[in-house]
């Protein structure tokens, strides 16, 4: 009989989906993608309260198993230096004492509450003892060599040699080596030391070797003190370790030497280029050498804008360098120096450090010959490194930028990754300067410049950001020296600031740092396009502002009332306010009480109201831009002083080529300015700007709404160009109009022909309060930017508007290639016209 086919039918799940499998970065164990994070919180993360058993103790070691003395790891995490504890439970005295005072404490606390069965970690780390300590009878003979060779004198042999008869007789060890949870480079002697004190209560200390620093610790000396113990310890390695006596020098004469010239010696090593982080000519290079050679790509890869919480980092981060870049010839550098074992990785959902229970250590490595550092800082492995402490992962630097795009600033941002990994970040300002090393080091080309309208825009919009501004004493504002004409150079003003950022991450304070760029008239430069600017050496003339007004705070853009400058008076530290108190001729002496109320009674006279007003609150004068109708800013200028028709002067006399229509709230000024300080050929031509002849005829038609003055070179470029003509244009002409809200403003009546509504070409077509719109989104960083220090506003503001630009002229052009394809908008750059936009 034929047997039917049988169905097979499958009752259980089906996966869905391939499971991934990650290796632990601790234990280097295969395990689920997702069961990753509870693996590392289960089996590697230290619990606050641990309980001793067979799986989870301490170290320990036996030192002496005929009395139960043992060396214990003092605590769980990190490298400490054993403790001795003895834990004797047979004969006829039973003994059980650790060495450290506050376990001590603890165990007389609980006998007295009636817990006499208490004992401390490290006791009852005892009963999981598993090793013991080799023990070695030191020779003589070798002691009498030492001696011979001059590591120390005769009578500290006959000192060694009795206290070796000593420990015989009380049949102890004299000196053993115990080797757990020490770095190879130190080593730990456990010593016999028959008298009792607070270091030896179990008759023993431990000195402890770093072959690193070549340093000596017992705790019975200070630093650079001998001791007995010391000297049994360097007896006991020079028989077991006799190759680390090859380089040291460590007699009892070389020591009293090395006392008597130890502040020469330590004023020799901070003057050298030997101590890490360096300092003047080292740090000079150092910081040099990282601007101009360690560039981060502008066009990160794509996998790094999206964080992750599972990518691999290097545990030890070393600098890729092994040749000196500076030398002319090939010299090798050093073999890495560690810097620190306990840097910290911050990401966009945990601290490395925090998350993994890892040690990761940063290296630098030295010339030999000129003695330059070199340190880790390559982006390749997805790290920014910012302090050698603090490590940035490259997602994160992108996030940050990406949340002050939205105006968030870093410190709300920092708030916000404590509260999603539930650890402590470091301070904000910190994480801040780590940021903006990042964009220091990040190759961008700060274009400035329009994708449709060109790097010559012919028609441009200007205005002033009056609220973006930082806090400024006017004393502190340098004077230009008496040879200064108003000409800075722009790259190298921008480059000083960049090397400040830098050098952030060698120095503690920003009192500290050489570089710090402090405002001056004579080198404060404004932000143009590599394109767009005549050269690099651009016009600043904001000195000629300076006429020393009589009341300096009428003169102030925001007026500060009485109660505010008194609130800001008592934010000041008690050194300026006595320095203010000389200043204004009162009495500086009594406490900061007594001198505020001094202060504060004098401030109802004008007179002291401005002086005081001069030195605690004052203002930038806010940020000058030009930006062309698409929208993208063309030159970004910081003013020191309150804003006048010079500073957007400044900025248009340091074009390669000067826009054809300037629109402007304050038109008539800036021509007849301009005009003024270039005679000989006038910038604002024809007609000073305006768009006709100021004849009676001309303003009757306009002010009835007939006149209309047609400008076609607007959009299409003239067949024969004007000579000196504008490359996108070809025409010669310069105007300065009023834009919509403004025009009405004005007193004088020919300027009824600077109507931007009088020329058919723009009349409708340019959007005149672009900048406005600029503003109202910039007005939402005021809140973090005009906090910070002027060099920190200043380089944060034109980042933040070069990522907008970008930003925007990505946004035209994704535009521009749904209405006319991607082969039109090839070749349109450069070459926009009104229509087109």
């Amino acid at each position: 009989m034929a047997v039917p086919p049988t169905t097979i039918v499958y009752t259980g799940k089906v996966r869905l989906r391939a499971v991934v499998r990650m290796r632990c970065p601790i234990c280097n164990v295969q395990i689920n993608k997702w069961n990753l994070k509870k693996h590392i919180d289960r089996k590697h993360t230290e619990q606050k309260t641990l309980d001793i058993n067979a799986r989870c103790h301490l170290t320990s070691q036996c030192i002496d198993g005929k009395n139960g003395i043992f060396a214990v790891m003092k605590t769980f995490k990190g490298h400490s230096i054993p403790l001795h504890v003895q834990c004797k439970t047979w004969g006829e005295i039973h003994t059980v004492l650790c060495q450290s005072n506050e376990c001590q404490i603890n165990m007389e606390v609980a006998q007295m509450s009636g817990l006499v069965s208490y004992h401390c970690k490290h006791i009852r780390s005892v009963s999981y003892c598993t090793s013991s300590a080799k023990t070695i009878l030191l020779s003589e003979k070798v002691l009498s060599e030492m001696v011979s060779t001059k590591w120390f004198s005769e009578e500290k042999k006959k000192t060694c040699l009795a206290r070796q008869q000593l420990a015989n007789t009380n049949r102890v060890p004299l000196s053993v080596i115990t080797t757990i949870g020490i770095p190879q480079t130190k080593k730990c002697i456990s010593v016999y030391e028959p008298s009792m004190s607070y270091y030896s209560r179990l008759g023993r200390v431990i000195v402890v070797y770093d072959a690193k620093l070549n340093t000596w610790h017992c705790p019975c000396a200070r630093l650079r003190r001998s001791c007995i113990h010391k000297y049994i310890a360097k007896w006991h390695l020079f028989e077991t370790h006799r190759e680390l006596f090859r380089t040291v020098i460590s007699t009892e004469e070389a020591l009293q030497a090395n006392e008597q010239l130890c502040s020469f010696e330590e004023r020799n090593v901070r003057d050298d280029h030997s101590v890490y982080p360096p300092k003047g000519v080292g740090l000079e290079s150092i910081v040099t050498y990282i601007l101009r050679n360690k560039k981060i790509p502008a066009a990160l890869p794509k996998n790094l804008h999206v964080p992750t919480a599972y990518m691999y980092y290097p545990k030890n981060l070393f600098p890729e360098e092994t040749m000196c870049q500076r030398c002319p010839s090939i010299v090798p550098l050093s073999d890495p120096m560690l810097i620190t074992r306990k840097a910290k990785i911050l990401t966009n959902w945990c601290i490395i450090e925090v998350f993994y229970l890892l040690d990761i250590s940063t290296y630098c490595k030295q010339c030999p010959q000129c003695g330059m550092f070199y340190r880790y800082q390559e982006w390749k492995d997805h790290l920014h490194n910012f302090n050698d402490y603090i490590i940035l992962d490259l997602a994160l630097c992108l996030t940050l930028r990406n949340l002050l795009q939205v105006h968030t600033a870093v410190s709300r941002a920092v708030e916000y990754l404590q509260l999603t990994a539930g650890v402590q970040f470091p301070p904000s300002d910190t994480v801040l300067h780590a940021y903006l090393h990042f964009e220091a080091l990040t190759d961008h080309e700060y274009k400035y410049s329009c994708v449709t309208c060109g790097d010559h825009s012919p028609v441009v919009v200007m205005d002033l950001h009056k609220k973006g501004v930082f806090k400024i004493s006017v004393n502190d504002i340098k004077k230009p020296p008496e040879n200064f004409r108003g000409e800075v150079d722009l790259e190298t003003f921008w480059e000083a600031l960049s090397k400040e950022m830098i050098c952030r991450g060698f120095v503690v304070s920003g009192r500290c740092n050489p570089f710090a760029v402090p405002p001056s008239f004579h080198f404060w430069a404004p932000w143009i396009g590599r394109r767009t600017r005549r050269s690099n050496v651009v016009v600043n003339t904001e000195f000629e502002k300076i006429h020393f007004p009589k009341s300096l705070s009428e003169a102030a853009e925001i007026l500060v009332s009485e109660d505010r400058l008194i609130d800001e008076l008592f934010k000041q530290k008690v050194e300026v306010i006595r320095k203010l108190c000389k200043e204004c001729g009162l009495d500086s002496s009594g406490s900061r009480s007594d001198l505020l109320l001094r202060l504060s009674n004098e401030m109802k006279s004008r007179q002291m109201y401005d002086k005081i007003f001069q030195k605690i609150w004052a203002v930038s004068g806010g940020w000058a831009v030009i930006m062309c109708p698409c929208g993208i800013v063309y030159s970004l200028k910081c003013n020191l002083r309150a804003e006048s028709p010079r500073d957007f002067a400044d900025l248009l006399l340091s074009w390669k080529h000067m826009p054809n229509v300037v629109i402007y709230d304050f038109a008539r000024g800036l021509a007849t300015h301009t005009n003024l300080r270039v005679p000989e050929k006038l910038p604002f031509s024809p007609f000073e700007g305006r768009l006709a002849e100021p004849t009676e005829s001309s303003l009757a038609l306009a002010t009835c709404g007939k006149l209309k003055v047609s400008l076609p070179w607007l959009n299409t470029k003239k067949v024969m160009a004007d000579p000196d003509g504008h490359p996108t244009t070809g025409s010669s002409d310069h105007y300065a109009l009023y834009d919509r809200f403004h025009e009405s403003n004005t007193k004088d009546r020919r300027d009824i022909l600077r109507k931007l509504t009088l020329v058919p070409q723009l009349a409708g077509r340019v959007n005149s309060q672009v900048a406005e719109q600029l503003f109202a989104k910039m007005r939402k960083n005021n809140y973090f930017l005009n906090m910070t220090m002027p060099s920190t506003h200043l380089f944060q503001m034109r980042n933040i508007i070069h990522h907008y630009n970008q930003n925007r002229n990505n946004n035209i052009l994704n535009r521009l290639k749904k209405t006319f394809g991607s082969e039109m908008v090839m070749n349109v750059h450069g070459l926009a016209t009104f229509d087109r936009i």
